[in-house]
């Protein structure tokens, strides 16, 4: 296979904008190009200072992220067309912070001085209107510049206006002004994390929430801008803004299932198969702990960069009895920053750090009288160790039937398809159904794995657990519910 062109670690994304968010950029032009036809519109800008200095008080920087016209004009206009590149070291600087900052204050205190001659002259207002505005212009022309080259939210590293807010941030804190109305981002919890970066990836401050929770579950960078675009993107759905108090609460009502028994393994890569162009199975043989003991349905971490902790997560799809070797499936995406760095620089012999199990959601219960597996794509890996523990080992033998329904699209996106064939066809209370939406031959059912699930006839007892793409759960779900399944008996875990 050859390797594709490296991944961008830094990737664009979609933004959850406010309506303030959304249009306040406009004030931007009507200030900086505006002011220069019609000066007193500048003298909006003092109000906006006050404002943003006032709100730092209790919340940060959070008018950056949400009420910034300047932010908003980078995050809106410059955001689909920026480099999105890593953003230099020596523009987060603090010597460049502080010498931006007292150029800024000398530079506005020398206009301010000049402007304080014509006082009382008919002219003073629109002088003084024409600085604010010229200065609002300058920083929409240098940070667009900034914004397109490098990163749309590179002039706010260094921001004079930023700086002030931190600085009264700080003042806040000390006042205990902030105390309860600071809302930060929240993890639930941060075992819960599967430390897969994407927070720091979408980042506009290119900020690294994930190695930086503090032990109340809180993102403590000063830098934080607020903006909502790591919750709004966190895979794992475990971010959220909360106060003090409501972190707290999260703290104590937090549900741990499934993740209370994981923790940190080395293990060696025995093993790398590959089952298709763009499919390889890989398996660890782990050497401290020697053992993972897992249930079926469960995933485990595989870290793939070590200077920055960032793994990535991918369903267990085997072991071997005893636990002390353990496999995952994975199928290369071209957009895949992860399965781009595993499958060209993690080899056979290698040493690497896992971490699990982890997941609750497709774990299976085996008191289930009918249990119902519906997958799509590469959302087939936990099923495969869930049929080698019931139907070939007998470890956990079935009190009821169990039924698989597998969809792709072509007959060579069909992984471990012969090993189901051979269980179904050696198990009385095992089904298996393929079908693929574009099958090159006539072996295949052609349609989707909800044309299948619409010809049966589940019982409401019936535990159902979906991998796969959201829209296929989605109408599976349908399907189901319409045909007597409580909701609260369909479990689904996207592979995404």
């Amino acid at each position: 296979m050859q390797n594709s062109q490296p991944v961008s670690f830094y990737i664009k994304t979609q933004r959850s904008f406010s309506p303030a968010r959304k249009y306040i950029w406009i004030l931007t032009i009507v200030i900086g190009l505006g002011g220069q036809f019609v000066p007193l519109i500048g003298l909006l800008v003092p109000f906006i200072m006050v404002a943003l200095m006032g709100m730092s008080l209790f919340k940060g920087k959070y008018w950056c992220g949400n009420f910034c016209p300047h932010g908003s004009f980078f995050d809106n206009l410059l955001g689909p067309i920026s480099r999105h590149t890593r953003i230099p070291q020596f523009l987060k600087s603090r010597v460049l912070i502080a010498a931006v900052l007292a150029f800024f204050m000398f530079n506005l205190s020398r206009n301010f001085i000049s402007v304080m001659a014509r006082l009382g002259s008919a002219d003073f207002y629109e002088q003084l209107g024409l600085i604010f505005s010229t200065t609002y212009l300058m920083v929409l022309l240098l940070g667009g510049l900034l914004g397109v080259f490098i990163n749309e939210r590179t002039w706010c590293q260094f921001c004079p206006m930023g700086t002030i807010q931190t600085i009264f941030y700080k003042l806040g804190k000390t006042l205990g002004l902030a105390k309860n109305s600071d809302e930060k981002v929240t993890v639930s919890h941060p075992d819960l994390c599967h430390s897969c970066g994407k927070c720091a990836r979408i980042c506009p401050m290119q900020l690294t929430p994930y190695l930086q929770f503090s032990e109340d579950h809180q993102f403590d960078d000063e830098k934080c801008i607020r903006c909502n675009t790591c919750i709004h993107n966190c895979p794992a759905g475990i971010l959220q803004m909360a106060g003090p108090q409501e972190a707290e609460e999260l703290k104590e009502n937090v549900s741990l299932a499934g993740f209370e028994k994981a923790r940190y393994y080395k293990a060696r890569i025995k093993s790398i198969a590959e089952l298709k162009e763009d499919v390889r199975q890989f398996n660890f043989e782990l050497l401290n702990p020697a053992q993972m003991p897992y249930d079926q349905g469960q995933f485990l971490l595989v870290e793939i960069e070590p200077a920055i902790k960032m793994y990535r997560a991918y369903t267990i799809s085997g072991s071997n009895a005893d636990n002390s070797e353990v496999s995952v499936t994975i199928k290369k995406l071209s957009d895949g920053y992860g399965t781009n760095i595993i499958f060209s620089n993690l080899k056979e012999g290698d040493t690497v750090n896992l971490k699990g199990p982890m997941g609750n959601e497709l774990r299976i219960d085996p008191e289930g009288k009918e249990l119902l597996f519906i997958a799509n794509g590469i959302g087939i890996t936990p099923f495969v160790s869930t049929v080698q523990s019931f139907f070939e080992r007998g470890e956990q033998p079935l009190k009821g039937k169990a039924t698989l329904l597998y969809g792709t699209r072509y007959e060579e996106d069909l992984v471990y398809d012969d090993y189901f064939e051979v269980m179904a066809d050696q198990s009385d209370n095992f089904d298996y159904h393929s079908i693929l939406s574009r099958p090159r031959t006539d072996q295949y059912q052609k349609g989707y794995v909800t044309d299948i699930l619409k010809d049966l006839d589940p019982s409401p007892e019936t535990k159902v657990y979906i991998c796969g793409t959201a829209q296929m759960a989605g109408g599976a779900t349908t399907i189901l519910v319409k045909k007597g399944v409580p909701e609260n008996n369909i479990f689904y875990e996207s592979f995404v």
